[in-house]
């Protein structure tokens, strides 16, 4: 029954990648500025709309990507080192704070466009989840890769849920010292993805 055992590593794996990519402390902000206004109650429901909207579109490539990879004629080299760049980019807007700022827009539910997606589930965290789907073998892996994937958005709702006691707490410079400590890990991953890529695609030839 080892097979069938949990892969704790693996859930680390994913929980902490996707953690740092999904930002959600980072998050905290933007999600404040584009609810200004609202009540609490309306608030509380737009932190939970936006946290099922990305798991729904993160769902969907991990249900998915491998069939529209197979059928691109991609490999998995080529998405990891398509990936690595993507988080390169990823992190260095974390690095430098030149993130988008998404204008309110009254008339739309801020909470499918852009908090779901692609503030949450953006270009960064999709590429990871297809990887980790593609690493993953048998229902242990799978097990642990949907668990990390739950525990993740289980923290981007708490930290939309307590937005407000949570920026009263660590501040503006609490929250530019976590983002930028993100950048710093995400462009670590985002190398090692790389050079996985390179390993890789060195052996193929």
């Amino acid at each position: 029954m080892r097979h069938m055992a949990f892969d704790f590593k693996l859930f680390t794996e994913v929980f902490v990648t996707l953690l740092v990519i999904m930002d959600p402390v980072g998050t905290i902000p933007l999600f404040l500025a584009l609810t200004s206004g609202r009540s609490v109650r309306a608030r509380r429901r737009l932190a939970w709309q936006a946290v099922v909207v990305a798991a729904g579109v993160i769902a969907a490539f991990a249900l998915f990507g491998q069939q529209i990879l197979r059928y691109l004629s991609i490999s998995v080299a080529a998405l990891q080192g398509a990936g690595g760049l993507l988080l390169v980019l990823v992190a260095l807007e974390l690095l430098t704070g030149k993130q988008d700022r998404p204008e309110d827009a009254p008339d739309v539910n801020v909470a499918l466009v852009p908090l779901g997606t692609p503030l949450l589930a953006g270009p960064g965290a999709i590429v990871a989840t297809i990887v980790f789907v593609r690493r993953g073998h048998g229902f242990a892996d799978a097990w642990a890769i949907t668990a990390g994937i739950l525990a993740v958005h289980v923290v981007l709702y708490l930290a939309l849920r307590f937005a407000n006691v949570i920026l009263r707490v660590i501040r503006e410079g609490g929250v530019l010292l976590v983002t930028r400590i993100s950048g710093l890990l995400l462009s670590a991953i985002a190398v090692q993805l790389i050079a996985t890529s390179a390993i890789a695609f060195s052996h193929q030839a």
